[in-house]
């Protein structure tokens, strides 16, 4: 397996040749990163830790019909994917105002949004992802019209969904960033969700307290990070009670036929 053939590698995960035509092997790095890089740190046990929460909000997702590019999770740190050309944007599902959007409007951090706000970003690090509208995405064709419309809708029941189903053990979905990627299965093209869906790529507060249980800790210097991640992970059934997260110390994660 070490001679894989390394096709991409981001700021969070590697993606590798898979063993059949079609498919991938999406590795889950210990990276944090904000701010496009300008910040990093390794941080150990976090791939672990985003692997596994991720597989999990996968399957529920397709167990409620959303298409997905999920296989099947290999082992601590690795997933098997379905090969899809990556669309270009960042859809952003906001339910309270945080991060970018409390600074742009002036809003209090913690005011629930009168509605989810659905948002796009280029996904262009040098440009540090800006934000833009459905004018600009179908202008430049990075996404026709139908597949817009398609990525919009499926990012509104992502979100009603997994904003009952974090409710449910607790936790408050603030907002979240998803993407989505273009599946060719017997010469017909259909969009699926891609990437990964975790506490990097989630802002999530305890609902009793608003204590932050994302990357939020990295980013703000909080500390604390995969002990929040942990929480999440243990709330939602996939982590043991008082169990490590990293791979080195050899922690027992619920498999999924548990779940």
């Amino acid at each position: 397996m070490s001679k894989r053939r390394r096709i991409y590698e981001g700021k969070a995960k590697i993606l590798y040749e898979g063993p059949e035509p079609g498919t991938l092997v999406q590795h889950f790095k210990d990276d944090a990163t904000a701010f496009n890089a300008k910040k990093h740190e390794v941080i150990d046990g976090k791939g672990v830790l985003n692997n596994r929460i991720s597989e999990y909000l996968f399957v529920r997702l397709g167990e409620i019909g959303i298409p997905t590019h999920f296989i099947k999770r290999l082992n601590m740190r690795e997933q098997l994917i379905k090969e899809v050309e990556i669309i270009p944007i960042e859809v952003v599902v906001r339910n309270v105002a945080a991060g970018s959007i409390a600074k742009r409007l002036g809003l209090e951090e913690g005011t629930p949004l009168p509605r989810s706000i659905v948002e796009f970003y280029f996904k262009e690090d040098k440009l540090d992802d800006p934000m833009v509208s459905e004018e600009h995405i179908t202008a430049f064709g990075w996404a026709h019209p139908p597949e817009l419309d398609e990525m919009t809708a499926m990012a509104l029941r992502i979100n009603d969904y997994m904003s009952g189903l974090f409710t449910g053990i607790g936790i408050k979905l603030v907002d979240f960033k998803i993407e989505f990627g273009r599946l060719v299965e017997n010469d017909m093209v259909r969009i699926v969700l891609a990437d990964e869906i975790s506490p990097d790529s989630c802002r999530l507060w305890d609902a009793d307290t608003d204590k932050k249980l994302d990357k939020d800790r990295f980013r703000r210097d909080m500390g604390g990070l995969v002990e929040a991640y942990s929480e999440v992970a243990r709330r939602l059934g996939i982590l043991m009670e008082n169990e490590p997260p990293s791979d080195k110390s050899g922690p027992r994660l619920v498999s999924s036929n548990e779940d």
